[in-house]
């Protein structure tokens, strides 16, 4: 479908980041934010909600007071396109993916809410944009969200095609080398020990992932995944017979590997606790 490109001044064509937070600034109350890094700046947004077509979700790590935290990506087309960045343990993200979790056609636009919780929570409502009906789902702490995500990923790859009206965001470029950012991810994840990676790049006298061949990469991401696993199993080789199954064979069949390396991880803490 072609559509009608306006001439003359306008925004450049980025996307709008939303940030999720209970807060007040200036005598104003809101549960949502831009920011404004140019003048380091917040913008409440007074709108709790957003109506769009849900068309991806990603995982980006962001630093903050010098640590690594990963995010999650809520990608919607709307009249532009925006991104919700939340935490990936925030209430807001788990409420949103349990909801979305329920949805089978991405084709029909959502309604997007942040609704306050207690004590400065925040949680998130989805609503079908047509009939205005609530998509309920019961709250439950302990899912399986790396499962769930991995649900909504494909049910979006089946329908992103169908979506109207704004162009389907491509991932924003990043900075680094791709491999770089795979191994920063992967290592934000496990809460790996950064010199530890750097000691182990000094072994194969590089000083950045990238400049290892693929194998390589491999075996470093492998290594942090086992050591991550080692006070989780009783026996050393579940582990690897674990992590080759649910990681690597998961991977080469087309899965997100920090999802399935984020499933790998609740499945080795659930048969731990369960073996208590």
């Amino acid at each position: 479908m072609v559509t009608e490109i306006k001439l003359g001044l306008c925004n450049p064509p980025e996307p709008i980041y939303l940030y999720v937070k209970n807060a007040e600034l200036g005598g104003e109350s809101y549960l949502w934010y831009h920011y404004d890094i140019e003048r380091d700046k917040t913008i409440p947004v007074s709108q709790r909600a957003l109506t769009g077509y849900l068309s991806e979700l990603r995982f980006t790590t962001k630093e903050f007071k010098g640590k690594d935290n990963l995010k999650l990506d809520i990608v919607v087309s709307a009249d532009e396109v925006y991104i919700i960045r939340s935490g990936v343990e925030t209430n807001f993200t788990k409420s949103f993916l349990l909801a979305a979790s329920g949805v089978q056609d991405f084709s029909k636009p959502l309604i997007i809410a942040a609704n306050a919780g207690e004590q400065n929570t925040v949680f998130c409502n989805l609503y079908d944009a047509v009939t205005k009906s609530r998509i309920e789902r019961e709250w439950n702490k302990n899912a399986d969200w790396a499962t769930i995500i991995r649900n909504i990923q494909s049910r979006l790859g089946g329908t992103s095609s169908t979506i109207p009206s704004t162009p389907k965001l491509s991932v924003v470029p990043q900075p680094v080398h791709p491999q770089d950012l795979r191994i920063k991810n992967i290592r934000t994840l496990l809460d790996y020990p950064l010199d530890l990676v750097k000691e182990w790049l000094q072994f194969q006298d590089v000083d950045r992932p990238s400049l290892l061949d693929i194998n390589q990469i491999n075996e470093l991401i492998k290594t942090m995944c086992l050591a991550w696993a080692a006070n989780k199993c009783e026996y050393p080789n579940h582990a690897e017979s674990s992590y080759q199954n649910q990681v690597v064979d998961a991977v080469a069949s087309g899965a997100d590997e920090l999802t399935a390396i984020n499933g790998w991880m609740q499945q080795l803490q659930a048969s731990k606790a369960g073996a208590v």
